[in-house]
């Protein structure tokens, strides 16, 4: 059976509505990050860069949320956009993958977890989430989906995100992305998603960032201390 390593972060949720929307059997192991559990031995041999998500697949492994979408729509011959739209779909998916997480994450943290205020970097990362996600806006303004009238693993990955936008841009972002929003809510309707949101109880993740999970997801700090000591 496929083995999906996984937390409750963007990344992984959208591998988890594939896998649920695909209908596939699969056993899922939680990976505490905030409790290291990344950093194991165990884990980096699946996974060197020490994120989730990662599958194994019998004897394939697979890191990298947007390789793993990838990954299983090629093996299923499910979600994937129609030959003539391979290439927009490509291109959307890695823009998701370098430009919407990248820029969601870093303005979340900055915002909520850095030690200390930056407001060069607390500027940048909210502009750039902003613009990335007005991007997004504009373009399902034309559409139902992310490539038109077919629902497809873009829009699963684009839903990772964009549940953590009132986090990272304020409770009264979707007064400015409502298209964004109603991707959301159509996606949040689905059955498959909705067994998604049940992982929750499968396993209690550690909530508190205190000192232990802060080592665990921002070990740069570490340098730090030792520069000032």
């Amino acid at each position: 059976m496929l083995k999906f390593y996984y937390s409750l972060a963007p990344n992984p949720m959208k591998v988890a509505l594939f896998l649920e929307e695909a209908g596939l059997s699969y056993e899922p192991i939680p990976v505490d990050t905030r409790k290291g559990e990344q950093h194991a031995p165990a884990y980096t041999a699946i996974n060197p860069n020490a994120k989730v998500p990662a599958i194994v697949d019998g004897a394939t492994t697979v890191f990298d949320s947007s390789a793993i979408l990838l990954y299983l729509a090629e093996k299923t011959g499910q979600f994937l956009p129609a030959p003539e739209a391979r290439g927009e779909m490509l291109s959307w998916l890695m823009f998701t993958a370098s430009g919407i997480g990248p820029f969601t994450g870093q303005c979340v943290h900055f915002k909520h977890y850095a030690p200390e205020p930056v407001p060069y970097a607390l500027n940048r990362y909210d502009y750039e989430a902003w613009r990335h996600w007005k991007l997004v806006e504009q373009h399902l303004a034309e559409r139902e989906w992310m490539l038109g009238e077919h629902y497809t693993l873009l829009d699963m990955a684009v839903w990772g995100w964009a549940r953590a936008v009132p986090f990272a841009l304020g409770p009264d972002a979707w007064q400015q992305l409502p298209n964004v929003k109603r991707l959301l809510d159509a996606i949040n309707a689905r059955p498959a998603a909705q067994r998604v949101e049940a992982l929750k109880e499968r396993h209690a993740f550690k909530a508190e960032m205190d000192d232990e999970a802060r080592r665990a997801m921002f070990p740069q700090n570490e340098r730090l201390k030792t520069a000032s000591s």
